[in-house]
C-alpha cells in the first residue's frame, strides 16, 4: 500500500465483489443499530431469526455429547452417518420419499451454505439460471458469485409462472441450466401443491433443467394440508435436489444445521465442493440434530402454534391500526403492501420512516428483488405483547402522517388556484 491509495480501490479490484449490488438491508440495519445505541426500544420484525428456545431434549443431547472428548475432533463433511439416516427417516415418514443416506443426502451448514455451494458446483461462467423474484437473496447471489447469469420468473404458482418459464427457456441464450423454486416462499409466503410440482418436473425433464427446491419452511404452515416436497413427484429424483433446515422447525437457527437431498449426481457434486471447504458441523451439533429428527415431534406443533398465534395477532392488530395485511398461509413472515399514502416513497424509504417514527423495524421488499418493491416483509419474531405495542406505535404514526398529508393538500390546492 502506498499513501493509502490501494485501500480506496480494494473492493473494486475483486471481480466477484463487483458483481454484488449494495446490500439494501444494510441501511435499515445501520439505522437500527444507531437507534439502539441512543437507548430507543426498537421492535424488530426485520430478520427471520427465531427467538424461541431450542427444545430441551435437543439441548441435553448436545451437552451429553460434547462431554465426550472424542467428539472434539474433525467431523465428516457429508455429515455423520447417523444424522444422514435420521434425515432419510424424516423424508420417509413426512413425504413418503425413500432416500439413500449414503448417496442422496448430505448435511450442510444450514440451507444457505448448501445452496451457495451447490451453485459453485453446477455453475459455469455465463450459465443462465432461472430464479423467482422476489426471493431470498442467496437464491440469486449464490449463482451470481459463481459466474452465472440470472433470469427472473414471477414468484407465483399459477399459469403466469409456467408461461414465463416457457418463454425463458425459448428465448435465453445459452439455454437455462437450472431452475430455483422456494415454496413455502420467503418472502411472499406463497405455497405450492403437488400439481404445480408435477407440471414443473415434467417441463424440467423435457428441457434438461436442474431443479433446486428450497423447502426451509416445510413445517411452518397454518392450513390443514402440510406443504409437499417436489421429490414426491415420480421422476423428480432424476433432476432435483431439495434443501431443508432445522433452524425454523426446531428453533435451532444458530446451530447451522441443514440438508441437501435428491439426485445422486448433484449430491455428489455438492459433496465434492464441500470436501474442499469444510469438515462439517461440530459433531455434537450433528448428534443433537439427529436427536431432533429421531426424537419426540410434538415440539414442532408447539413451535408452529406460537407462529400461528403471532400471525393472527399481527394481522388483527395491524388491521385495527389502519394497515390491513393479508394473513400468510405459511412461513414465519407476513408480506405486507406498503400503505397507499406511502406508496410513492418505495419500500426502503417507508421502512426507514417506520423505524424512525414508530420504532418498528421491517425488511424492505426491494431487498428481495425488484418485484418486491411496494411491499415489506414482517418477521414473526416478537411475542404477542410486543406485536400489539408495535401496532399501537404504527397506529399513531399513520394517524399523524394522515393529518400532515391533510394539512399539506389544502395549501397545495390554494397555491394552484393562484397561478
Amino acid at each position: 500500500m502506498v499513501g493509502g491509495r490501494r485501500d480506496k480501490r480494494v473492493n473494486s479490484d475483486f471481480h466477484r465483489i463487483r458483481r454484488l449490488p449494495p446490500y439494501v438491508f444494510e441501511q435499515v440495519n445501520k439505522l437500527k443499530a444507531q437507534a439502539r445505541a441512543r437507548g430507543d426500544d426498537i421492535i424488530d420484525f426485520g430478520m427471520g431469526n427465531p427467538d424461541m428456545p431450542t427444545p430441551p431434549h435437543i439441548v441435553q443431547k448436545l451437552i451429553e455429547t460434547v462431554r465426550d472428548t472424542r467428539t472434539s475432533r474433525y467431523s465428516a463433511s457429508r455429515g455423520i452417518q447417523g444424522l444422514r439416516r435420521a434425515q432419510g427417516a424424516y423424508y420417509a415418514r413426512r413425504f413418503g420419499v425413500k432416500l439413500n443416506p449414503e448417496t442422496e443426502i448430505v448435511a450442510t451448514l444450514g440451507s444457505k451454505e448448501g445452496f451457495a455451494n451447490m451453485a459453485q458446483a453446477i455453475t459455469g461462467p455465463g450459465d443462465v439460471i432461472l430464479v423467482p423474484n422476489p426471493t431470498y437473496p442467496i437464491h440469486e447471489f449464490g449463482f451470481i458469485m459463481s459466474g452465472g447469469v440470472i433470469r427472473h420468473l414471477p414468484a407465483s404458482t399459477d399459469s403466469a409462472f409456467m408461461n414465463s418459464l416457457s418463454r425463458a427457456v425459448r428465448h435465453s441464450v445459452p439455454k437455462p441450466s437450472a431452475l430455483v423454486l422456494n415454496y413455502p416462499a420467503n418472502p411472499t409466503a406463497l405455497v405450492a401443491g403437488l400439481d404445480f410440482y408435477r407440471e414443473v418436473v415434467g417441463f424440467a425433464k423435457k428441457h434438461d433443467l436442474i431443479v433446486l427446491s428450497d423447502l426451509a419452511y416445510a413445517e411452518i404452515y397454518f392450513g390443514d394440508e402440510p406443504p409437499p416436497s417436489i421429490l414426491e413427484v415420480p421422476g423428480a429424483m432424476d433432476i432435483a435436489v431439495e434443501f431443508t433446515t432445522l433452524s425454523k422447525t426446531y428453533a435451532m437457527p444458530g446451530w447451522r444445521m441443514g440438508f441437501a437431498v435428491g439426485n445422486e449426481r448433484l449430491i455428489n457434486a455438492l459433496s465434492r465442493v464441500k470436501s474442499y471447504l469444510d469438515y462439517g458441523a461440530f459433531t455434537p451439533i450433528q448428534v443433537a440434530a439427529a436427536a431432533a429428527l429421531n426424537g419426540p415431534q410434538d415440539c414442532i406443533e408447539e413451535i408452529r402454534g406460537i407462529y400461528r398465534r403471532r400471525r393472527d395477532c399481527l394481522v388483527d392488530a395491524l388491521t385495527r391500526s389502519g394497515w390491513p395485511i393479508p394473513a400468510p398461509a405459511a412461513t414465519m413472515f407476513a408480506w405486507a403492501p406498503v400503505p397507499d399514502m406511502f406508496a410513492h416513497l418505495g419500500s426502503l424509504e417507508f421502512s426507514i420512516l417506520l423505524l424512525e417514527q414508530a420504532s418498528v423495524a421491517v425488511s424492505p421488499g426491494v431487498g428481495f428483488g425488484e418485484y418486491g418493491e411496494g411491499y415489506v416483509r414482517i418477521a414473526l419474531v416478537e411475542n404477542e405483547q410486543r406485536i400489539r405495542q408495535a401496532a399501537r406505535n404504527i397506529r399513531k404514526f399513520l394517524a399523524e402522517s394522515a393529518k400532515s398529508l391533510h394539512n399539506v393538500i389544502p395549501l397545495a390546492s390554494k397555491a394552484t388556484r393562484t397561478l
